[in-house]
């Protein structure tokens, strides 16, 4: 006789109500490190197939294998975001020490505004005006590159275990994917042509991006054309946007310089080379691995650096484009039960 309050189905039902609330509580504690998990899921996306080749192939041992890739990630990934880091460091210090390039740039700016609107201390006014935000910006910087070197170091430990468990993790995923076997593949397969278009197709195109406007800078007397380069890289992320945020107030201090053909040849450069090559290249790379539309980018980089700080610019559009993957799934998914449903009723 069985005596138990609860039937196998509610004990079920039970145990899974306390799963979940259990896993509430354990996302909640992980948000600080989201972008850690976000991150190493990336990065396996990127390195899977190198990591299966060195153990299947040419049978190194896992550990071996998993630390070989963290060692050229950290150089291919981490280490030009440290240079880039240390880049700007140098530049905030040969401003701070010489100060006169700024001081020329200011008095010029206000002299070109005072002749037009009539506002001699415009750029004066909102420098006093945004003098308490750069401080609490600067506190905000400081804190996010300690933050950004923890999240680094979560996500080396998170995927060296995943690399030497590489089997159990991916047959774990699919095993309590709510998805079939085809759906699971498809899945599979978006998620890493997103990914690779994304990172790998996204930051050819911003390194070129920026290669051009080094160009156009050194071609018509712009100076530090290397230093502003690499910022309209990192700005190329934000697609169409991104670099006018460069060459457009680059070519306003040429023309109150007074270098007026300078001027307009940059801002032709500008709007004639360097966006027109986002366009080409962005087409190429969509029928080459995958294609994420502007507009998913534009909005995943305004969702994703409230989320992530500067890592947003990738983390955001990816994310976007995973939830949108997921969505296409599930109307997959519905589809083919509605299909059966109609045969069984048939």
């Amino acid at each position: 006789m069985n005596n138990a309050v609860f039937s196998q189905k509610e004990r079920n039902i039970i145990i899974l109500i306390i799963v979940l609330f259990l896993g509430a509580i354990l996302m909640y504690a992980l948000k600080g490190i989201f972008s850690a998990i976000l991150g190493t899921m990336v990065m396996y996306t990127l390195f899977r197939n190198l990591n299966r080749f060195l153990i299947e192939n040419w049978h190194w041992p896992k550990p071996l294998s998993s630390v070989f890739i963290i060692i050229i990630s950290l150089f291919i990934i981490v280490l030009p975001f440290v240079g880039i880091g240390s880049m700007l460091l140098n530049k905030a210090r040969e401003l701070q020490d010489n100060p006169d390039w700024i001081n020329s740039i200011i008095d010029a700016i206000n002299t070109f505004v005072g002749d037009k609107l009539g506002k001699p201390d415009f750029l004066k006014e909102q420098l006093e005006a945004s003098a308490a935000y750069a401080g609490e910006l600067l506190t905000a910087v400081l804190g996010m590159a300690a933050n950004i070197f923890l999240e680094i170091s979560v996500m080396y430990f998170i995927l060296y275990f995943l690399f030497v468990n590489y089997k159990g993790f991916e047959n774990g995923i699919v095993f309590y994917m709510p998805f079939d076997a085809e759906n699971a593949v498809e899945f599979g397969n978006e998620l890493k042509n997103i990914t690779y278009s994304n990172i790998v197709g996204q930051t050819f195109i911003a390194i070129v991006q920026g290669g051009c406007l080094a160009l156009g800078f050194w071609i018509f007397d712009v100076s530090d054309p290397l230093f502003w380069g690499v910022i309209c890289a990192i700005l190329s992320f934000i697609p169409l946007i991104g670099p006018p945020l460069i060459f457009v107030p680059a070519a306003m201090i040429l023309f109150a310089e007074g270098q007026s053909w300078q001027a307009v040849g940059l801002l032709l450069w500008g709007f004639g080379l360097v966006i027109n090559i986002d366009n080409v290249l962005r087409l190429i790379i969509a029928k080459k691995i995958g294609d994420i539309h502007p507009i998913i980018t534009v909005v995943g980089v305004i969702i994703g650096l409230p989320l992530f700080g500067i890592m947003g610019l990738v983390y955001g559009p990816l994310l976007l484009a995973y939830f949108l993957i997921a969505v296409k799934i599930y109307k997959a998914n519905k589809r083919l039960a509605l299909k059966r449903d109609q045969l069984e009723q048939h």
